[in-house]
């Protein structure tokens, strides 16, 4: 017994943080979802059912950011998979300076989100930018483009720097995943006259698999989440044409102050998360995660 009060004790605190930063806000925010609640006008706080869940639904910028965030999500996933298993497959070889590649390669993982907006929306500016001035010298383009200003342009710019920040984190992942795969199997796909692209499908990408399906899973929610790039490079803009819901959310927050209708935006998320969860699991068998 005293055993066990003292291990609840030493938990206690842990708990309590935990329940006061992480399940009260949740709880708060669903409740907040059904209400009317402004912070300019906080003395008229009242249940509106789903009045908020309607006006998002109605709300062209709502539809907008959905349909982004849908592209966001897509693109970035694939690319940063692809590139991070590209340089993950380069990375297993042993070179001279492999050690000092790995850390410059791995670097940007380490910074946060906003930051390589910044970074990005300096290199996309249209009068100083260096992406502008190398298309120019190599003759791709004969003036100079409004990467950040152009709603042609600028989903396109947003994804190509959220592309470029997650190859780290699946390079790393995956570069983990490829050193744990026994050299058996390769030598007995050599036996068998197997050439390198069909030890990669057949031996390498099979024996990975769990690790593949985890970090898919996980990196597609913290993209559909993370609206730190977006606020970095264009804040949404040019005329909304950037935003995703998560950056939408926080639109409403910090400029409309409607907590109501941001909390109606989050439950949206947190819906379209589950089904995507249970469908990606169902998709690619569940159980093999496991393994990870």
């Amino acid at each position: 017994m005293k055993n066990r009060i003292f291990i609840l004790s030493g938990l206690l605190p842990a708990l309590l943080l935990v329940l006061a930063f992480t399940y009260y806000p949740f709880l708060k925010g669903i409740v907040m979802a059904f209400q009317e609640y402004k912070l300019f006008d906080l003395r008229n706080v009242h249940f509106v059912g789903l009045s908020n869940f309607k006006a998002a639904f109605h709300d062209p910028k709502f539809l907008h950011a959905l349909t982004n965030s849908g592209y966001w999500v897509f693109f970035s996933l694939i690319f940063q998979f692809l590139f991070g298993l590209a340089l993950a497959l380069l990375l297993k070889k042993p070179f001279r300076g492999r050690g000092i590649f790995q850390g410059f390669a791995f670097y940007s993982w380490a910074l946060s989100g906003f930051l390589i907006g910044m970074i990005w929306k300096w290199l996309f500016n249209s009068q100083i930018g260096v992406i502008n001035d190398l298309l120019l010298r190599i003759g791709l383009i004969h003036e100079r483009i409004g990467f950040l200003s152009n709603p042609k342009w600028a989903m396109t710019s947003v994804i190509i720097a959220n592309v470029w920040y997650g190859i780290a984190f699946f390079a790393i992942m995956l570069l983990a995943a490829l050193q744990s795969v026994p050299s058996e199997l390769y030598e007995a796909a050599d036996m068998d006259g197997a050439t390198g692209v069909r030890k990669l499908w057949n031996v390498t990408l099979p024996y990975i698999l769990p690790t593949i399906i985890a970090t898919t899973l996980l990196r597609a929610i913290w993209i559909f989440n993370d609206p730190t790039i977006i606020y970095g490079l264009t804040n949404g803009g040019p005329a909304g044409s950037t935003h995703i819901l998560s950056s939408l959310m926080l639109d409403r927050i910090i400029y409309a102050g409607d907590y109501g209708a941001a909390s109606a935006i989050g439950v949206i998320m947190i819906g379209i998360l589950l089904l995507y969860t249970i469908f990606f699991l169902s998709v690619t068998k569940a159980e093999k995660v496991g393994d990870f």
